[in-house]
């Protein structure tokens, strides 16, 4: 079992940053793909960004590439997002999301999910 808390949400203007976090507990973390998902109001939940347990391999959705930055530290049960530039349209909802696969490519189908943190960009 894994639980996931993400913080680090807010308002910003475009053009701005924001660092999301999210501190699981649970003793699967480091052997577990994680991800972030968005979801922006009246629209379905996207997929935003995943990293495989290393740490070594990440993937992006075309929409943040270059912008977003994924990373984990495994000794202290945190996955972050690091997001520059940011634009009106990336307002939403953010979810934290974990895997039991090693794999990044598991996480696309999340097995856990956080309650989620807001991000606003203001234009």
């Amino acid at each position: 079992q894994v639980s996931l808390a993400e913080s680090g949400g807010g308002l910003v203007q475009a053009g701005g940053s924001l660092r999301l976090s999210c501190a699981a507990s649970g003793r699967t973390f480091g052997s577990s793909s994680m991800g972030w998902f968005r979801q922006a109001p009246g629209k379905e939940r996207e997929f935003v960004a995943g990293i495989n347990w290393s740490g070594v391999t990440t993937y992006y959705a075309d929409s943040v590439k270059g912008r977003f930055t994924i990373s984990r530290d495994n000794a202290k049960n945190t996955v972050y997002l690091q997001m520059n530039s940011l634009q009106p349209e990336d307002t939403g909802i953010y979810y934290c999301a974990a895997a039991r696969s090693r794999q990044v490519a598991g996480v696309v189908s999340p097995d856990y999910w956080g309650r989620g943190t807001q991000v606003t960009v203001s234009s």
